[in-house]
């Protein structure tokens, strides 16, 4: 019996986890991949929207505001790559202009600081590959960029590390209410019991409460799609360009990475489903059409990858984060797109809050430690310092991925650090190995071999991502 259980493991889950693990209680992550941050969290841009954007009075404006600097501070706790660059919202003629000096507007009535409307030239002597035709543009300073899918890895595990439990391929097929609360039973036939139920099922949160007996809304589930570039080209904008928004989204933009690459997109497509990930040639070409029109510099030959990932919408536009009006300690934490992952500490905290409404006592532990070790400890060290280390813990003098440079050492501890990586592309989310020019072409059956070696499946159970993605059948 846990007092929460929250259905649903990527940014939003994993952060709520964390928080719930400030306090003396039990909680549990429950997630039907194979591991976290399966869903929009390891496919979306990775910016950290200024809070511009959102509808004055509604949550998202709130709660964008509010999470930016929380955000920031749990970066810094966690190490997760992230860096406060800015962004720019490009404008192309006098209508667009217009825009620009409502989304100013807006910004002062969110109550963001940090802007500034520039002309095209101005904008030009910030970023000199922008095109002539940009009229104006709107700078916003505390805007930033991070990695989606290294913050959602480093708050489950240090989730983990403070009691909070993770179980992966925990696919929800029933939930039953009851005066103690919740059991929660899987696909597989295990059940969980809790107190108090947290839906941050993404996609599937409206089948979630419908499960649970409190669906009002309905997810409408939107594809973007995106092209990533070299890290030859990370330098081509040092901010995040934007173009001015439109009713499906803030457009197509062309960004640095937290990591140094260069990412183009997304597109804004309805699809049937939150499964609905493959690319298309139209979507492609719409990225590279759009994102040409703000840098006609964009050096395209440079893509090393493309993907999609899928956004939760709904029809009234913002988040619904609330509990439910007809099941007494169940929370919903539904349609949180863009700004989600820039709202995502302040909604962990918002839930929490909610919680204790609803009756959940919090007392705190003195045992948590909010800090993370460093995964990525071992690439800042000077050469003398590496050298030192690998003197005393050999895994790392051995190179496995070229591209990244990413060590045997590395490899392992993502093998054994919560929450563990048990398939080829949760080694890469963790240390970037098959994240490069080739895209796993030389290290893959070396990390295979590793993943192997640690936890003794044979080769043709070893997965790229879980499921049927076995990457070799059978033995020649």
């Amino acid at each position: 019996m846990f007092d929460v259980a929250i259905i649903g493991a990527g940014v939003v889950g994993a952060l709520t986890a964390r928080e719930l693990t400030r306090y003396n209680l039990s909680c549990c992550l429950l997630e039907k991949e194979n591991d976290v941050a399966m869903g929009a969290s390891k496919a979306n841009s990775g910016i950290i929207h200024g809070g511009f954007d959102p509808e004055p009075g509604t949550l998202k404006a709130r709660l964008n505001k509010e999470g930016v600097p929380l955000l920031y501070k749990a970066a810094k706790e966690l190490h997760v790559p992230f860096k406060n660059n800015g962004s720019m919202v490009l404008a192309f003629g006098e209508e667009e202009n217009k825009v620009i000096d409502e989304l100013y507007e807006r910004g002062k009535k969110n109550g963001i600081d940090g802007m500034d409307i520039l002309s095209g030239a101005e904008a030009r002597r910030l970023e000199s590959n922008l095109s002539d035709k940009v009229t104006k543009a709107l700078l916003v300073t505390n805007a930033g960029i991070i990695c989606p899918y290294a913050l959602t890895i480093a708050a489950a595990g240090n989730a983990m590390d403070n009691g909070a439990k993770l179980f992966t391929n925990y696919e929800v097929a029933a939930i039953r209410t009851s005066d103690d609360g919740f059991t929660v039973s899987s696909a597989d036939g295990r059940e969980i019991t809790a107190r108090y139920l947290v839906n941050c099922a993404g996609g599937f949160a409206d089948k979630i409460a419908e499960m649970a007996g409190d669906k009002f809304f309905e997810i409408i589930p939107r594809a973007g799609e995106y092209m990533l570039l070299d890290k030859s080209e990370g330098d081509t904008v040092s901010h995040t360009i934007f173009q001015v928004p439109t009713k499906n989204g803030k457009g197509v933009l062309v960004t640095p990475t937290a990591d140094g690459n260069l990412l183009l997109g997304p597109t804004a497509e309805k699809v049937e489903s939150a499964e609905s990930t493959e690319t298309t040639a139209a979507g492609l070409d719409t990225v590279l059409k759009l994102s040409k029109k703000s840098v006609p510099s964009v050096n395209t030959r440079a893509v090393i990858t493309s993907f999609s990932g899928v956004r939760a919408s709904e029809k009234g536009g913002d988040f619904i984060i609330e509990a439910s009006q007809k099941v007494p300690g169940l929370i919903h934490a539904a349609a949180i797109d863009s700004p989600g992952l820039s709202s995502s500490v302040a909604i962990a905290e918002y839930i929490v809050e909610l919680l204790s409404r609803q009756g959940l006592a919090l007392s705190k532990n003195p045992d948590f430690n909010g800090e993370r070790a460093d995964t990525h400890a071992f690439k800042k060290m000077s050469d003398a310092q590496k050298d030192a280390y690998i003197k005393e813990h050999p895994a790392y003098g051995r190179i496995i991925c070229r591209c990244e440079k990413v060590s045997e050492g590395e490899i392992l501890d993502a093998l054994r650090r919560n929450p563990k990586a048990v398939d080829i592309d949760g080694v890469k989310r963790r240390t970037r190995s098959g994240m490069g020019r080739c895209q796993g072409g030389f290290c893959m059956p070396y990390v295979m071999k590793l993943i192997k070696e640690e936890t003794g499946k044979p080769m043709t159970e070893i997965t790229k991502k879980g499921g049927k993605s076995a990457a070799v059948i059978d033995r020649l």
